[in-house]
């Protein structure tokens, strides 16, 4: 028989439709950082259906029970590949950092025996960073588990890096100019004065990456999550951000001069002294963004 303290924890979701119910503990306590740990932290007020009181969230609620009984229970699914992949986004969204390192362990070791194209393997890129210089340019690397990795001043501009876990790896000044790093996931990486220029990273997970005077010139960020990434400094002219996550992220004297941002989340980002100016920011979502001593000069809102 349930107390009357159980009943109060007891959280109802609409997902999209589909309907859970779960408790506060369980949402809070294996990814405390997550997104939706900060929405039941109490410190947000939830808009909730009068009648039944369910917390609406806008998604997609096929793969909410995965994630569920990941934030109970700490256990990967089993889903197919494509499975996996729509699990990911979801994760992404809700910023499950530890669900996204589970699930990009067991499909390291599923393609472990399939051939993805890729020319080199994990334990080739550790003999190869043990020398001076290193050079990946133009290199297919497609699917590799790199991360953890010191791969700071490493060359791979002109690679193909599709779906690589870049994971807490150390790139800092490391060059991807003009790679395809579609997919790839770089978060807690740190990226500090590397060269994106060009760079195709549609989709790529770069959540709590240190993107410190970071060069992302033309690149295609679309999709892509930056949630709580360090950006200061960067420089982002010309980039596209459509549809991109910036929320909480870092933006301090970030040059974002002729950058789409066309659906771009920058709530609660850090916009203080960026230059903005003629930026087209009608369609950005700006709720609680600091623009102090942001040069707005031109911009549309």
């Amino acid at each position: 028989m349930m107390k009357d303290s159980d009943l109060s924890s007891l959280i109802r979701l609409n997902i999209g439709g589909k309907k859970f119910c779960t408790t506060i503990d369980t949402l809070t306590c294996r990814e405390p950082e997550s997104m939706l740990a900060a929405m039941f932290s109490g410190r947000h007020t939830l808009c909730q259906d009068s009648e039944k009181g369910y917390v609406f969230v806008d998604r997609d609620g096929k793969h909410f029970r995965h994630i569920l009984n990941w934030l109970r229970d700490g256990v990967v699914p089993t889903l197919t590949d494509s499975g996996y992949s729509e699990l990911i986004r979801e994760a992404e969204y809700y910023q499950l950092l530890g669900l996204i390192e589970g699930i990009s362990s067991v499909l390291n070791k599923r393609k472990e025996d399939d051939d993805l194209g890729a020319e080199l393997t994990r334990t080739d890129i550790i003999k190869c960073i043990q020398s001076e210089r290193v050079r990946f340019r133009g290199v297919n690397l497609s699917g590799l588990d790199l991360s953890k990795l010191d791969l700071s001043f490493v060359d791979f501009s002109f690679a193909c890096l599709k779906s690589v876990f870049f994971s807490r790896a150390n790139l800092q000044c490391a060059k991807f100019r003009d790679v395809d790093a579609e997919g790839s996931i770089f978060h807690n990486a740190t990226l500090r004065e590397c060269e994106f220029t060009g760079a195709n990273l549609r989709g790529a997970l770069l959540a709590g990456a240190n993107l410190q005077s970071a060069n992302l010139q033309d690149a295609c960020l679309i999709d892509c999550s930056f949630c709580g990434a360090d950006l200061r400094s960067a420089h982002l002219q010309t980039a596209d951000l459509t549809n991109a996550n910036l929320e909480g992220a870092n933006l301090e004297g970030a040059n974002l001069k002729g950058a789409k941002l066309n659906n771009a989340n920058l709530k609660g980002a850090n916009l203080q002294r960026a230059y903005l100016r003629h930026v087209n920011l009608r369609d950005t979502h700006l709720e609680g963004a600091k623009l102090d001593g942001a040069n707005l000069l031109g911009a549309i809102r």
